[in-house]
């Protein structure tokens, strides 16, 4: 296998044909990507159940000698998705502007293929039906975050931001229960905090709607719906073009189903804005005299 594949791109490419033990280290592997230079065999083995000799026999799956290999492909690969990596392999010359858009666009295409209307409905029936949406997205996962949250809460109450920097995770954790939903953006480069997150709220008796870049994922396990944004590979930078799309959609769609509540709070919250005066008014297109 090339040495350009990654080590989630090994798995995905392989993880239809494993067996359901194989599979099993193949998610104990990826919960503990960022951190997985820190187990031995028997440890990794041991956190997914299996014995020593089939975890021997699933990394010879993947492509490597053996686990030493396996450890040596992590400790070469480890800084791979950073922008630092590929801006030294690839140079600071971006490509043209046209050509940027165009990709962006091929990424937009791909999203039909990924995301059928039914796994939006059924995803929007989760999102409106809970007696609260707690929405959380790390690193490059909370600009999706916020616009999620932003959308949402125009559409209908009770929609908050957990990751919203107040350092009040465990209390606003403690609140998550079974009636509520959890909407969570999984994308690299991953943070350990975000499967520690979702454990909590999933033990909890949440829901999960998961937005991921990665088509095996040790969250998706646990989660109601899943949608998959295709790769997001950029010459430096990552791009979330499918990502933000799929959120304004997700909205819009929640919206249609409910429009005379949605209708009634967008326009309370529109009188709110008339009286505060906080909100900038549109420009004239007419030149002034």
């Amino acid at each position: 296998m090339k040495r350009s594949a990654t080590l989630r791109e090994r798995i995905q490419g392989q993880y239809d044909a494993l067996s359901l033990v194989e599979r099993k280290l193949a998610d104990v592997v990826l919960a503990h990507e960022k951190d997985a230079l820190a187990y031995s065999a028997t440890e990794l083995a041991a956190l997914a159940g299996v014995s020593k000799a089939s975890s021997a026999r699933f990394f010879k799956r993947l492509g490597f000698s053996g686990f030493q290999a396996f450890r040596q492909h992590l400790r070469e690969g480890a800084v791979l998705s950073s922008p630092l990596q590929r801006m030294a392999q690839q140079g600071t010359v971006g490509s043209a502007l046209q050509q940027h858009i165009e990709q962006d666009a091929q990424r937009l295409q791909a999203l039909t293929e990924e995301v059928s209307d039914d796994c939006v409905q059924s995803a929007v029936k989760t999102l409106l039906g809970a007696r609260r949406i707690w929405v959380v997205g790390y690193r490059n996962g909370y600009m999706a975050a916020f616009y999620a949250r932003a959308l949402l809460t125009q559409v209908r109450t009770e929609v908050y931001l957990l990751n919203d920097a107040t350092g009040e995770d465990a209390e606003l954790l403690a609140e998550i229960g079974p009636q509520d939903v959890l909407l969570a953006m999984d994308f690299r480069r991953r943070t350990r905090r975000l499967s520690q997150l979702v454990a909590i709220a999933c033990d909890a008796g949440a829901a999960l709607v998961l937005l991921t870049d990665g088509r095996v994922s040790a969250l998706a396990a646990r989660a109601q719906s899943v949608f998959i944004c295709p790769p997001q590979d950029g010459p430096v930078f990552d791009s979330y073009v499918s990502a933000i799309s799929l959120i304004n959609y997700l909205a819009t769609a929640a919206l249609s189903r409910i429009p005379k509540k949605a209708r009634n709070r967008m326009a309370r919250v529109e009188q709110i804005h008339a009286r505060l005066a906080d909100l900038q008014a549109p420009s004239s297109n007419k030149a002034s005299t």
